[in-house]
């Protein structure tokens, strides 16, 4: 492949639409390769506008503004990097010719949870738990009692666990619907969830250049109110269990096609596998590549966006841990405290312009056996503070 030079009447163009913290990372590994970033967000100063070629600022669910956009920059790949987005755009882009990643009616699959669980388990007959869809109160009542208690509420689209909420008990009912309409995305739907008994849950890490299809090794992850906190990798599993949960991952993806990397979630009871969702595009829990692999989740997305070999190595063991700010301030300041940059260990900071109670602002790293690399990792993002 020949790769050209940014801002060039040759250059190979990538237009992000979502520029948080996994959207900065794809770029980095795109300015890498000497290509063109187009950083599109719903804010001024995200984190992918701080290291793109160029950059604009837009109401993301606006189909007219996206459009506009895209016809101006003529951008030779589309990367979708969040669930709020104008599907409509993304269609019409692509009915235009321009290549939309993975493909636009996987985007619109996957960005809304409805669309994805049915093509999960009616169309692929993909072992799921049981779930309703709801649109008002008292159908999300009639549907806590049909799944029993506890059970998951989520609005069919929004973004890290926004919205997300466990009724415990119908006592909990008032409070479930109004989390989930509060939520950013669209709340008009709900989808409430019986609990799955499940030992663990993952992140299968799926690559699709075109030509193969590749498999990162399994992460492990707690989620608290949907939102990732700590992950590692490679999470333990029966030889069984990672056979069946690539088998699904590689159903899911090659159903949804296109190239790029997926994150796949799923649930583990024994040698049990459950589909839950996926993403097509770089995963939260995925961050822990940037310490584990040769090539983290966000090289090996723009490879397989490109058409590239996906050969990588794994390094070894390790693990992240999330820190979300607990304060609201328009001149956010993160405190790293210096033992996180040791031999084995360093941090992320995002750059977000603003941070409020709950934002994730950075991320500790730590390479060393999953064990030791958790347990360490929990410890060193309690030395991360808002100043």
């Amino acid at each position: 492949m020949k790769f050209s030079a940014p801002l060039k009447s040759n250059s190979k163009k990538v237009m992000l639409l979502g520029s948080g913290e996994l959207g900065k990372e794809v770029a980095i590994e795109a300015q890498r390769l000497g290509l063109e970033v187009v950083a599109v967000d719903k804010y001024e100063g995200a984190p992918a506008h701080l290291v793109a070629t160029s950059h604009h600022v837009v109401n993301m669910q606006d189909e007219d503004a996206i459009l506009e956009i895209i016809r101006k920059e003529k951008p030779d790949y589309i990367l979708p990097e969040v669930e709020a987005i104008s599907i409509s755009a993304l269609f019409k882009a692509e009915a235009e010719g321009f290549n939309v990643i993975p493909n636009a009616e996987a985007v619109n699959k996957t960005m809304n949870r409805k669309n994805i669980r049915e093509f999960a388990a009616e169309e692929l007959g993909l072992k799921t738990g049981p779930y309703k869809f709801v649109t008002t109160r008292e159908q999300m009542e009639v549907a806590g009692s049909e799944m029993g208690y506890p059970c998951v509420v989520k609005p069919v689209m929004s973004s890290s666990g926004h919205g997300q909420s466990v009724m415990k008990s119908a006592a909990d009912l008032d409070s479930s619907w109004e989390t989930a309409k509060e939520a950013r995305g669209d709340a008009s739907e709900l989808i409430v969830e019986a609990f799955v008994d499940f030992d663990y849950e993952i992140t299968m890490l799926t690559v699709r250049n075109g030509k193969e299809t590749i498999f990162c090794e399994p992460i492990g992850h707690e989620q608290k109110d949907g939102d990732y906190i700590y992950s590692w990798q490679p999470a333990q599993m029966t030889p069984l269990a990672k056979e069946r949960a690539e088998e699904i991952a590689l159903k899911v993806t090659d159903g949804l096609g296109g190239r790029g990397l997926f994150g796949v979630e799923l649930f583990i009871k024994g040698d049990d596998v459950y589909f839950s969702e996926v993403s097509p595009r770089p995963h939260d829990t995925g961050m822990v590549t940037l310490i584990t692999q040769s090539q983290s989740e966000f090289a090996l997305h723009l490879r397989a966006v490109l058409g590239l070999p996906l050969g990588f190595t794994f390094y070894g063991d390790g693990a992240s841990a999330a820190f979300k700010s607990d304060k609201d301030s328009y001149a956010p300041v993160v405190d790293v405290d210096d033992s996180l940059f040791s031999d084995n260990s360093f941090v992320r900071v995002f750059g977000k312009p603003e941070s409020h109670k709950g934002r994730r602002m950075a991320v500790a790293l730590v390479f060393d056996k999953v064990e030791k690399a958790l347990e360490k990792a929990k410890l060193l993002v309690t030395k991360i503070k808002d100043a």
